[in-house]
C-alpha cells in the first residue's frame, strides 16, 4: 500500500524555519503516543467485550445486554483514532501509479497537494460533525442508559486530530514555495466550484458524472487518500448541488464505519498478526514443503496451499502474504526459482483467495448488502479452490523440467512430526467456520475465539509469544482498521448520494435491460469490477457499487452469493494485476522484488485465474453447492 508522505526535501528546495520544523516534529511524536496508545487500548477493549459476551451467552447461559451497545460506542472511537494514527502514519489508501511516473520535484509537490486537500475536506466537514454530535446527544442508548454523544462525539474528535497532524506535517515541508503553491492550487479549485454553484444547481444528474467521476477520479489519480478524495466528492455534490444539511453526511459516514459486523476488521487483522508472531504460519509451510517439496514446482504448490490457508485465518492479504512468504522465498530461490516468478505467483495466489473465510471483502459485502455472512463464509471456500487448480495447471507446465536432483524426499517419519506440530494451526480455519455456522458466535464474535485461540496455541504449544511485539501489532492493527474504516464511511455517504438521486433506479433499468439476461449482467459485472479493484480496491468498491448490484443481480436470476463470488474474484484480478494494481506492488515490496521484474511472468497467472474466474461465474454450483 502506497503512503502519502510528504518529501521533507525536493530538487532545489531550500530550508527554511528549521527551529519551527523542529518543533512540529516534536508536537506530531507527542500526540502520536497520545493517539496510538487509546487505539491499542480500544482494541483490547473490544477483543474482551465480544469474548465476554460469547462466554456469557453460550457457557453460563445469562446474555450480557450491554455488551453490543458498549462494542459499537468503542468501535466508532477505534475507527475514528486508528484514522488518525493511519493519518500521522501516511498509510491511508492511495493510488500512485500515475505519481509514481512524475519527477522527484513533482511527486513531492503532488504529496503536498494531497495534503492540503485533505486537510480542506476536513475543515470542510469540521462543523457538521459536531452539529451531529450535539444532536446525538438528546438520544439515550437503550442499554447502558447514556447519552449517545459519548459515542458520536468521537468524529469531531478525530476530524479534528487528523487537521492538526495534517497541519503538522505542512509545517515540516522543507520547500516554502512548493507549499504555498500546493496550498494556493487547493484553494483555487474549491473556490471556483463555490463560483459554479448557481451553474451546478441545474444540471441535475449530469453533477453525479462531475463530482463522482471527474472530482473523485480527479482526486484519487493525484494520489490525494482514496477516503478524502471520495469526501471531497460526495461533500461538494451534496453542498453545492443540493438542499440537504451536510450533517446528514456525517450521519451517513457514521452509519457506514459503525456497523457492527465491520467490527471484525479489525479483529481479524490482529488475528493475522498473531499468527505470524506465534509461529503457526511458519508451522503449516513447513508441514506442506514436507509434503510437495519433492515434486517439481512443489514449493510453488506450497505457495499456493499456503496462502489459501492462512487466509482461512487472518482476512488480510497483506498480512497473508507477510506471514508466507518470508517462509518460503530463501528455499525457492535457492531451487533456481526468478525472484519475477516467485513475486507474480505471490500476488496471484492473493488474488486467488479473495474469497476465503474470514476475508474482510466478504465481511464488507455482508455488512452494506444484507447478504448472510454465514453463507458468504460457506460459498467461499470452494471458488478458491478452483483458481488454485487453475493456478497449479500453469505451475506444472512452467515448472515441468526443474531439477530437483539434490533435493531429498521427506521420510514419513518427518511427515508426520510437521503434520502434529501445524496440527492446531491447521484447525484454527476450522474453528472460525464451525464456530460461525453452528451459532457459537457471530461473524464478528468469531474473530475473538480466534484470538483466544492463538493466544493459546502460542503460549503454550508453541511456546513463542514475544510481549513486546504485542503494543506494535495493537497500534498496527488500529492504523490498518481505521484506513479501511474511513474509506467506508465516506464511499457510503457516496452511495447514498447515488442513491437519493435516482441513479440506482435508472442502472437497475440499464442493468435489467441487457440482452442475454444473467450471463451479460455477469459479464459486465466482471469486466467492470476488474476496473474498480484496480482503481479504487476491493472494499471502496464494494461500498459504492454493492447496494446498487446486488438488487439488480437478484432481479435478473443471479443468486446473491454467486454474484458475490464473481465480482470479488474480479476485484481481485484488478487489485493484483500490474500497472495500477496496488495489492501488486504491495507482493513486491513484501518479496523485495523490483515490480518490473513480476510484470512478465504474472500475466500468465492473470490468463490462469480468469479461466478459473470464468468457470465460477459459468457453474453456480461451486459457489452455492453447499448452502444449507
Amino acid at each position: 500500500m502506497a503512503h502519502a508522505e510528504v518529501s521533507e526535501t525536493a530538487a532545489g528546495a531550500e530550508t527554511v524555519f528549521p527551529r519551527q520544523r523542529s518543533f512540529a516534529a516534536s508536537l506530531d511524536t507527542f500526540l502520536g503516543y497520545l493517539v496510538e496508545i487509546p487505539a491499542a487500548a480500544l482494541v483490547v477493549a473490544e477483543i474482551v467485550v465480544l469474548f465476554a459476551g460469547v462466554v456469557f451467552r453460550y457457557v453460563l447461559h445469562q446474555p450480557l445486554i450491554w455488551s453490543d451497545e458498549l462494542a459499537s460506542i468503542l468501535f466508532l472511537w477505534l475507527a475514528m483514532l486508528g484514522a488518525v494514527v493511519a493519518f500521522r502514519r501516511a498509510e491511508h489508501m492511495r493510488m500512485t501509479a500515475l505519481v509514481a511516473r512524475a519527477t522527484p520535484s513533482q511527486q513531492a509537490f503532488l504529496d503536498v497537494v494531497a495534503t492540503c486537500a485533505a486537510l480542506a475536506f476536513l475543515l470542510l466537514i469540521a462543523h457538521p460533525s459536531w452539529d451531529y454530535a450535539y444532536e446525538e446527544s438528546y438520544i439515550t442508548t437503550p442499554a447502558l442508559q447514556i447519552s449517545n454523544m459519548w459515542r458520536a462525539i468521537a468524529l469531531p474528535i478525530g476530524v479534528g486530530l487528523m487537521a492538526v497532524f495534517a497541519l503538522l506535517r505542512l509545517a515540516r515541508t522543507g520547500n516554502i514555495r512548493m507549499l504555498l503553491g500546493a496550498a494556493a492550487t487547493v484553494a483555487i479549485i474549491i473556490f471556483a466550484f463555490w463560483l459554479m454553484q448557481p451553474w451546478l444547481r441545474p444540471l441535475g444528474n449530469l453533477n453525479l458524472v462531475i463530482f463522482f467521476v471527474g472530482v473523485a477520479g480527479f482526486c484519487v489519480f493525484a494520489g490525494v487518500p482514496i477516503a478524502f478524495g471520495f469526501g471531497l466528492a460526495i461533500f461538494g455534490y451534496l453542498a453545492l448541488t443540493t438542499r440537504t444539511p451536510l450533517m446528514v453526511l456525517v450521519g451517513r459516514m457514521d452509519e457506514g464505519m459503525s456497523h457492527l459486523i465491520l467490527l471484525a476488521v479489525p479483529l481479524f487483522v490482529f488475528l493475522g498478526l498473531l499468527i505470524e508472531m506465534t509461529g503457526m504460519a511458519r508451522a503449516m509451510v513447513a508441514f506442506l514443503a514436507s509434503l510437495l517439496g519433492h515434486v517439481r514446482g512443489g514449493l510453488h504448490y506450497v505457495l499456493v496451499g499456503a496462502m489459501y490457508l492462512v487466509s482461512g485465518i487472518s482476512g488480510s492479504k497483506a498480512a497473508d502474504m507477510a506471514a508466507v512468504a518470508p517462509v518460503l522465498f530463501p528455499e525457492m530461490k535457492k531451487r533456481g526459482a526468478k525472484p519475477g516468478d516467485l513475486i507474480a505467483l505471490l500476488a496471484a495466489t492473493g488474488a486467488q483467495t479473495e474469497t476465503i473465510p474470514p476475508s474482510l471483502v466478504l465481511i464488507t459485502i455482508g455488512s452494506v448488502t444484507g447478504v448472510s455472512i454465514a453463507a458468504l463464509f460457506t460459498g467461499g471456500l470452494l471458488p478458491g479452490v478452483v483458481l488454485a487448480v487453475t493456478l497449479c495447471s500453469l505451475v506444472w507446465w512452467r515448472y515441468r523440467g526443474e531439477d530437483l536432483s539434490h533435493v531429498k524426499k521427506a521420510g514419513i517419519g518427518q511427515i508426520a512430526r510437521t503434520f502434529v506440530i501445524a496440527l492446531p494451526a491447521l484447525a484454527l480455519p476450522f474453528v472460525i467456520r464451525a464456530a460461525v455456522v453452528e451459532g457459537v458466535a457471530t461473524a464478528t464474535e468469531v474473530s475473538t475465539i480466534g484470538i483466544v485461540y492463538a493466544v493459546l496455541a502460542g503460549l503454550l504449544l508453541y511456546r513463542q509469544f514475544d510481549w513486546r511485539r504485542l503494543l506494535p501489532m495493537l497500534i498496527d492493527t488500529a492504523c490498518l482498521s481505521g484506513a479501511i474504516l474511513l474509506i467506508i464511511g465516506t464511499a457510503t455517504g457516496m452511495a447514498w448520494g447515488l442513491t437519493q438521486s435516482g441513479f440506482s433506479r435508472a442502472l437497475a433499468a440499464a442493468m435489467t435491460g441487457l440482452p442475454g439476461g444473467s450471463a451479460t449482467f455477469i459479464a459486465v459485472s466482471i469486466v467492470a469490477f476488474t476496473i474498480l479493484g484496480s482503481v479504487l480496491e476491493g472494499i471502496p468498491a464494494v461500498v459504492l457499487f454493492g447496494p446498487l448490484l446486488f438488487p439488480i443481480a437478484k432481479a435478473v436470476g443471479v443468486h446473491e452469493v454467486h454474484y458475490a463470488m464473481i465480482i470479488i474474484l474480479a476485484m481481485g484480478m484488478g487489485l493484483f494485476a500490474p500497472p495500477f494494481g496496488v495489492g501488486y506492488y504491495a507482493a513486491c515490496a513484501i518479496g523485495r522484488v523490483d515490480p518490473a521484474e513480476g510484470i512478465r511472468p504474472i500475466w500468465g497467472y492473470m490468463l490462469a485465474l480468469l479461466i478459473g474466474l470464468i468457470i465460477v461465474a459459468a457453474f453456480p454450483w461451486i459457489s452455492i453447492g453447499f448452502l444449507k
